[in-house]
């Protein structure tokens, strides 16, 4: 087995600079007995590494060579299957388990102890050595036969330290001092031993002579000793006098961190003191304003919103904890409550009253206004009231249910002034719109002054009456009802456009100017700041306000925005039922009054929802646009019905239809109104409607004419139609125009071919005669080869119409021509050109198959085309 480690040594772990320490010859277990060496080895260089390898003879020779090769570390587990019995199985457990049987029990027991001896020494983790003696595991045990390679070789390991330079130089010196040591080893060894002897001598003799320096050193130490004690006893009688002096320093420390403590106890104290009189005392001046104050006398609601201010910065300082708990502050808080209590009755009082005083005294102005077409101006009343405002705001912030209460008593007091102003100022704009007409007195008007003689409804009684006085004015032309937009001229429907402009400029900054009061007497926003929308049907819970559940609480923004609205619509409840009361007068006054104020109501709620889309102005005129709206549609729809129900007269020629005029003045007076309005629209979709109702209805009274041609009829109306609309140039009725034109020509041209007939009748028969014989084969030029159509026939046909003959025929035309045309659209000349053209048409179609079919027959008519235009010249200027 040495010579097998020597060899292994020299021939695989030497080149790799590692020394083998163990060596043990196994095979695997329950195989076909194949011979291996497990061999423990170390590197030589530091850090060592520990290895477990495999050596395996090479079947080509017999060299060993290398197989594979286990870190140490790796090693989990070493079992050697029974610590009692001699066996020599064992198992490594690395990665896997490795199942071994020795060649000996010995060769086993030297590998494992080994193994043990390099786990202690290098490795930090611990291997779980399993069924192993407890004697195989210590260090110092020897092994048989290979303790030689476990025991000497692994304390070799241990002792052996490397030679530093200095040692290898005195080496080397005493080395050549001695010639001989490598020659004679044994007389160099010899020498180094006497020497070694002589050296021993030497120390022992040096140990000698100490002793007595050591002697001396003893006696000394003693000394030293005894001078301790004395020392010591003097520090312990020190001690006890300086006990006495201790105790005495910490009670005087003691005193002093109570004085301290005492000290800073009086600051903080002191502090909360201050603190409570520099913010809960309130001045004997403010008290004296809270309570007796002059809440009329501006200097006085001066002092009165300090005191307030400061009253309420008192009850609103946030106390420190533990000061609501002292006597002083629960009476002091009690006492600003009080304070509160009576300075809010006080003014609520005070407020009342004066918006009692206000009803009272803008009563009395009324009769200024009463013949004036203006509303009373309430900015002094608001200059007034809004001094109290700074005081209204402490209201809200103390006591909500006094400010609502104000706000109630407020709205009850103002909503019924203004509710007798506008009233009388409406009252006031329907006198003025017709107490100066020519039909007041048809409305119960009666004097200059134009006060109404009976109420509003029977106002609005008489004036259906007129609207059916003028509807039977206008049936005498064609019983059309009330077709007729209105008898007042172009200067009344004016004087009605101001008086409702007036009216609603009159309003307008009204409403703006309480709600702007409203807004800043009360402390309520007017705008958010995120843009919401707003419903327009609010419950007003009977005239209160709706607040929310804890009134100590501001209202968020949104809430104050609604509570403006609400407050508002309270006050002014009757301005929307008066302005459709108005909007019906002049409705029925003039049904085209319903495009002035379409158009002016549009502008000013336009101009409204630019500063508050959800304002109450802004709603209310919104609402009052869509009756006005639906006014105008009425209007429209009544036009169209009163087209569909026309009737005309059996005896008399019809012209121009009243309902196209009608249309031309509707027209007219709307392009004058809606000039650069923000609804033309409307104004658009209403044209397009009428304008199919007048083609339609023309059409239909031109089939049911029986007086006058269908075709003159229809050639006047939609000439009519398209010079009016040529002249005002509304861009929607473009495609209209176009249409107008083209029935106008083609009916032009159909009474033309209609009227003008055959003015040459046999001459006419003759040559669809020549035409029929023509289509059937016959060459032209042998159509006069024809018995009946020779030319002995033609001649003859010819000499009937004679000049004189065709003169005359021509001037029973013109007269026939005259009677069917009207005299106000002025088309006789225009239909009597066509005719002359038409004539003159025919005249050439004669000649041309004349000299076709009859050439070189000399057949001419009677009369030529210059002969034409004379006869046609001559009898349009005798009549």
């Amino acid at each position: 087995m040495t010579a097998i480690k020597h060899a292994l040594q020299r021939d695989i772990f030497t080149p790799n600079d590692e020394r083998l320490l163990s060596i043990v010859n196994v095979c695997k277990a329950g195989k076909k007995k194949k011979n291996c060496f497990l061999c423990a080895t170390v590197t030589t260089e530091r850090p060592v590494q520990v290895k477990v390898v495999k050596v395996k003879k090479s079947d080509k020779g017999d060299f060993y060579k290398r197989q594979i090769a286990w870190a140490l570390r790796d090693l989990a587990v070493v079992d050697a299957k029974d610590a009692i019995k001699e066996n020599p199985e064992f198992d490594l457990h690395f990665e896997k388990i490795y199942k071994w049987v020795a060649s000996s029990t010995a060769e086993k027991n030297a590998f494992i102890s080994c193994i043990w001896k390099l786990n202690q020494r290098y490795l930090r983790k611990k291997i779980d050595f399993v069924n192993v003696s407890s004697q195989l595991l210590e260090e110092s045990v020897p092994s048989g036969e290979n303790q030689s390679v476990t025991g000497g070789d692994e304390e070799a390991v241990d002792e052996y330290q490397e030679l530093n330079a200095r040692e290898e130089q005195d080496i080397e010196i005493m080395m050549e001092g001695c010639e001989y040591a490598i020659s004679n080893a044994e007389a160099f060894a010899e020498r180094l031993s006497r020497e070694l002897q002589v050296l021993d001598g030497a120390n022992i003799q040096s140990i000698m002579a100490s002793e007595k320096q050591v002697n001396i050193l003893m006696k000394l130490l003693d000394e030293a000793l005894k001078e301790v004690d004395q020392i010591e006893l003097k520090l312990s009688s020190y001690e006890e006098m300086l006990q006495s002096v201790k105790e005495q320093m910490d009670q005087i420390s003691e005193s002093n961190h109570l004085i301290h403590l005492s000290n800073t106890n009086n600051v903080k104290l002191l502090s909360e003191i201050e603190f409570l009189v520099n913010h809960m005392d309130l001045a004997k001046g403010h008290i004296k304003a809270l309570q007796e104050g002059d809440l009329a006398s501006s200097r006085g609601i001066e002092a009165c919103t300090n005191a307030a201010d400061a009253l309420l910065q008192c009850m609103n300082v946030a106390l420190r904890p533990g000061h609501d708990m002292l006597l002083a502050v629960i009476q002091q808080k009690q006492r600003f409550s009080d304070l509160r209590e009576h300075f809010a009755r006080r003014l609520a009082s005070h407020l009342n009253n004066v918006f009692v005083q206000q009803g009272h005294d803008q009563s009395s102005t009324l009769a200024q206004h009463s013949v004036e077409l203006t509303l009373p101006n309430h900015h002094p009343f608001h200059r007034d009231l809004l001094r109290y405002a700074k005081l209204m705001e402490w209201l809200k912030n103390t006591d909500y249910g006094k400010y609502e209460g104000l706000t109630k008593n407020y709205m009850d007091y103002l909503s019924r002034l203004y509710e007798r102003e506008i009233k009388d100022f409406f009252e006031v704009a329907k006198i003025k719109m017709t107490g100066t007409t020519k039909e007041s007195k048809k409305f119960g008007l009666h004097g200059s002054s134009g006060k109404l003689t009976g109420s509003t409804s029977s106002l609005n009684k008489l004036s259906v009456q007129s609207s059916g006085n003028r509807r039977s004015q206008s049936s005498s032309l064609l019983d059309m009802g009330n077709m007729s937009a209105s008898d007042l001229d172009v200067a009344d429907r004016t004087k009605f456009d101001k008086i409702f402009e007036q009216v609603l400029s009159e309003l307008e900054p009204l409403c703006l100017a309480e709600q702007d009061f409203i807004s800043k007497f009360f402390k309520l926003q007017q705008h958010q700041s995120m843009p919401g929308t707003m419903t327009e049907a609010d419950d007003l819970d009977g005239g209160t306000l709706s607040r929310p559940h804890n009134s100590g609480t501001p209202l968020p923004v949104s809430s104050e925005k609604d509570m403006i609205r609400q407050m508002m619509t309270k006050i002014f409840r009757c301005i929307e039922p008066e302005l459709n009361n108005l909007i019906a007068l002049g409705d029925k006054i003039d049904s085209f009054n319903s495009l002035y104020m379409l158009v002016k109501m549009s502008h000013h709620v336009w101009t409204a929802q630019n500063v508050d889309p959800a304002s109450f102005l802004s709603t209310t005129l919104g609402n009052v646009l869509v009756t006005i709206k639906r006014n105008f549609d009425k209007c429209i729809s009544n036009q169209i019905r009163q087209m569909e129900e026309v009737k005309i007269s059996k005896k008399s020629k019809v012209g121009i239809l009243p309902f196209v005029a009608e249309f031309e003045e509707f027209a007219g007076l709307a392009e004058s109104i809606f000039k650069n309005a923000e609804r033309r629209g409307d104004l658009d979709k209403a044209y397009t409607k009428l304008i199919r109702g007048v083609f339609v209805n023309v059409e239909k009274v031109a089939n049911e004419s029986q007086k006058t041609p269908r075709d003159v009829v229809m050639m006047e109306n939609f000439h009519h139609i398209f010079a009016t609309l040529s002249r005002l140039k509304i861009s929607c009725l473009e495609a209209e125009k176009k249409e107008a034109k083209q029935k106008y020509t083609d009916h032009l041209q159909s009474y033309v071919i209609y009227s003008l007939g055959q003015p040459l009748e046999k001459l006419n028969h003759f040559f669809e005669g020549v035409e029929a014989r023509v289509a059937q084969g016959i060459r032209e030029e042998e159509v006069s080869y024809q018995l009946a159509f020779n030319k002995q026939e033609l001649r003859k046909v010819i000499k009937e119409y004679p000049g004189k003959e065709v003169k005359k025929g021509l001037d029973n035309l013109y007269k026939k021509v005259d009677k069917h045309l009207c005299e106000e659209e002025n088309l006789l000349q225009v239909v009597w050109h066509s005719m002359q053209d038409e004539f003159i048409r025919q005249y050439k179609h004669f000649e041309g198959l004349i000299a076709r079919c009859y050439p070189g027959s000399g057949v001419t008519m009677e009369f030529t085309i210059q002969d034409i235009l004379d006869y046609c010249s001559s009898i349009a200027q005798s009549h």
